[in-house]
């Protein structure tokens, strides 16, 4: 399970041992590609960064991504998002993942704290508690020069617990990003679709 983030398209560089991932899978409905790149950090730990562009406008993604009671809605293994609390620009969050594997339906449960940067269209996150060690990264959204389309950018830094098989976490993740942000980018089209 992935709680949303967004970054802009420019700020998208592989680091040093990034793995750019590119499938025919990637592409939206527009012929729109995702960049994917994915780290691996010592311990277990990857970080990873998808990004698109879309022509939905930032402001209508920010109010899809921060709409967190309804994420369940519309995005791919997430079984439930609830607000716990906000005060501020600041909003605690329970999410539930949960797919199935191999035969076996799996879920994982995160307490996040997440920031809101509304002016520089940027969601901040990190685990308050959860089955995961470590799960923290950001959701940027910025409008693009020619005014046409906005870039989405999801970064996460995630670390499983002690026993989760970290192959199956990264494929996982890779997977699961990718439809993440398909899923937003046409949850932002059908709200776009009834304005």
């Amino acid at each position: 399970m992935q709680p949303l983030l967004v970054v802009a398209l420019q700020d998208l560089q592989p680091r040093s041992g990034s793995v750019l991932i590119a499938s025919p899978e990637s592409v939206s409905v527009k012929r729109q590609a995702i960049e994917q790149t994915m780290e691996r950090l010592p311990h277990g730990a990857r970080r990873l960064a998808v990004q698109l562009r879309t022509p939905i406008k930032e402001s209508l993604l920010w109010d899809v991504l921060t709409d967190y009671d309804k994420l369940s809605e519309f995005i791919p293994n997430l079984a439930s998002s609830t607000v716990l609390e906000r005060t501020g620009n600041r909003v605690r969050l329970n999410q539930v993942g949960s797919q199935q594997l191999l035969g076996l339906r799996f879920s994982a449960q995160v307490q996040l704290e997440l920031v809101e940067h509304r002016a520089e269209g940027q969601l901040q996150f990190h685990l308050l508690k959860g089955d995961f060690r470590r799960f923290e990264g950001n959701w940027i959204m910025r409008e693009l020069a020619e005014g046409t389309s906005t870039s989405l950018l999801y970064e996460l830094t995630v670390q499983g617990c002690i026993g989760m098989p970290v192959a199956l976490i990264e494929q996982r993740l890779r997977d699961d990003l990718t439809a993440n942000l398909l899923a937003v980018e046409m949850e932002g089209l059908r709200r776009q679709s009834l304005v």
